[in-house]
Parts: C-alpha cells; sequence; structure tokens
C-alpha cells in the first residue's frame, strides 16, 4: 500500500466510523501530509472517544487490508479499553502485508491536550493545535512540525499559532503582523522575551524545548516500568494473537485487570512528574531563563480524575 492508498482507506475509515456515530479524527503524522508540512508516512494514528471503542474494535475486526486481518501489535500493546486509554496509554494494532505492515495507533485521549480534542476538528482531521501538542515528543525530527504548525495558524491569523513556533527568526516575522493576545503572554512567558526584543528569547525557547522533551522522557520511562508486567504476561499466552481480534481483546483485558496500571502517572503523581521534569531541566539552564518556562499543569489535567 503506497502512501496515497494508506492517506485514502484511512480517511475512508473515518468517515464510515462517523456514519457509525463514532467520534474520531486522523492525528499526528498523517495530519502533517493533511497540512501539507510533511511529504509521507507509513502509519495512522487515530483519536477516538473511549465511549465509542466498541463500535471501533467490531469494525476492526471485520476489516481486512489485502485480504489480512487486523491485529493486536504483539504483546505491547494495552487494550482497547476506556479505563486504560483515561489513564493515557495507546492501544496498537497492525495488519501484516508480508511485504510490509500497515498499523494503527488509537488514542483515547490526546497527549498533552489542554482542552478536548473533538473541540478542534478540521475535516477528517484533528485540528493544528490539537497536532501541534502531541508532537511534542522527544524526538529531535517532531520538533519542526511543531513550529510549521504554529505557523500554519499565525497564516490564518489565529492567534493560538503563537504557542507552538520555536524558530526566533519566524517569531519576529509574525510580530507585526498578528497579535499577541494577554492569555498566550501567560501561558507562554518566552513571548514577553518577543515583545521586549530581548537577547535571551533564543535560550528561553531551547529551555521550553527541553522542559517538553523531559517531561516526555520521563513519561516514557514512567510508563515503560508500568508496562513491564503486562508484556512477560501476553508473553506468556502469546497464541491470543493468532484467535481473531475480538478474543485476543478479551483475553488481553483479562491479562491487564491484574498486570497493567490504568493510569502510571497519576500513581506515580502528576505533580512529582512536572516537578522532577523541571528540575531535571533547570540543571542545564542559566538561572535568568528560568521564570521564562511554562507551567504545564494544565495538560495533565485529564489524568488527574
Amino acid at each position: 500500500m503506497n502512501d496515497v492508498e494508506l492517506h485514502e482507506y484511512f480517511e475512508n475509515m473515518v468517515r464510515t466510523l462517523r456514519a457509525k456515530g463514532v467520534l474520531c479524527a486522523i492525528t499526528s503524522g498523517l495530519a502533517c501530509v493533511h497540512y501539507g508540512i510533511a511529504e509521507s508516512t507509513q502509519d495512522c494514528d487515530l483519536l477516538c472517544h473511549t465511549s465509542s471503542f466498541p463500535v471501533l474494535l467490531d469494525y476492526l475486526s471485520e476489516t481486512s487490508i489485502d485480504g489480512q486481518p487486523c491485529q493486536y501489535r504483539g504483546n505491547i500493546s494495552p487494550p482497547l479499553d476506556a479505563r486504560w486509554h483515561k489513564g493515557g496509554w495507546t492501544s496498537h494494532f497492525e495488519w501484516d502485508l508480508g511485504a510490509g505492515k500497515v498499523r494503527l495507533d488509537v488514542f483515547g485521549s490526546a497527549l498533552r491536550e489542554a482542552t478536548p480534542w473533538a473541540d478542534d476538528l478540521h475535516g477528517f482531521y484533528a485540528g493544528m493545535q490539537v497536532v501541534a501538542w502531541m508532537k511534542r515528543t522527544d524526538r529531535d525530527k517532531d520538533w519542526p512540525f511543531i513550529t510549521s504548525l504554529g505557523e500554519q495558524l499565525l497564516l490564518r491569523n489565529d492567534p493560538r499559532g503563537w504557542l507552538h513556533v520555536y524558530d526566533e527568526e519566524a517569531l519576529n516575522g509574525y510580530l507585526k503582523r498578528v497579535p499577541i493576545p494577554d492569555e498566550l503572554l501567560e501561558k507562554r512567558p518566552a513571548l514577553r522575551l518577543l515583545q521586549s526584543g530581548h537577547p535571551d528569547l533564543r535560550f528561553a525557547l531551547k529551555a521550553e524545548r527541553e522542559f517538553w522533551q523531559e517531561l516526555d522522557r520521563l513519561r516514557i520511562r514512567i510508563l515503560r516500568r508500568a508496562l513491564r508486567p503486562f508484556v512477560v504476561a501476553m508473553a506468556r499466552r502469546s497464541h491470543a494473537d493468532s484467535a481473531n481480534l475480538t478474543e485476543a481483546h478479551a483475553e488481553r483485558v483479562a491479562v491487564a485487570d491484574s498486570k497493567l496500571d490504568p493510569n502510571p502517572l497519576r500513581t506515580y503523581g502528576i505533580d512529582r512528574y512536572l516537578k522532577e521534569a523541571r528540575e531535571n531541566t533547570v540543571q542545564f539552564i542559566h538561572p535568568r531563563i528560568v521564570e521564562y518556562l511554562p507551567d504545564l499543569a494544565e495538560h495533565f489535567q485529564t489524568l488527574q480524575s
């Protein structure tokens, strides 16, 4: 399946699911292709409201690509179940085509979202702001996409773009074109340095990016520790992946019930998590830049409930 076919396939999937009443949207890499800031991707990331998971699971169990059924991806995938997705887990599926695999990752909530992702849709796709929050990973390759998404918003006179541009020259270029609302100055203190033309702006941008990346590195470490007992237990019952998807799902839920913490970050402590990531970041930046690190608590509020 080439890139164009993949794009069309998942758009048709969303079209069909929405006709069944499923609230869902394509996000991340394939959304970046849609917005014209990436050329290709081999995977699809799908946001789906947790109340629609039973319908989505039934749909995937009946779906094949080139005659190959949909399966959970090995032992690593948590079940497509609201109990775990509300705690920040993701479910991973694939169609094994022999010469390659088509992969689908399903998110019950958008990583690092500050407002509900369903309030910001663009056709079959998550809105640019949602994608920009989800792209704030520890991978360097994701960060140019964040800036591009921010610029796309600013070009549309959408001030939310100010939250996502990490290129100093680009920020200065938009300063005279799009006003910065006061509330965004509170959300992103580095913008105050932009307004005043302060030379510390470049250092504040680097520090802010490092903070986000440290948050993601720490998140991944916490999730990996929590996932280990589940993976070991699933490996002992690996025949489940040879069953049909519905049966494999039921067995996966049974294992997760006793082996997988539904909300590892809450167990770890959200305040502790944020404090630790901030302290790790502060070690590597100049003390005068610390005040320009943003307060990111709002991006993890949904994990508190």
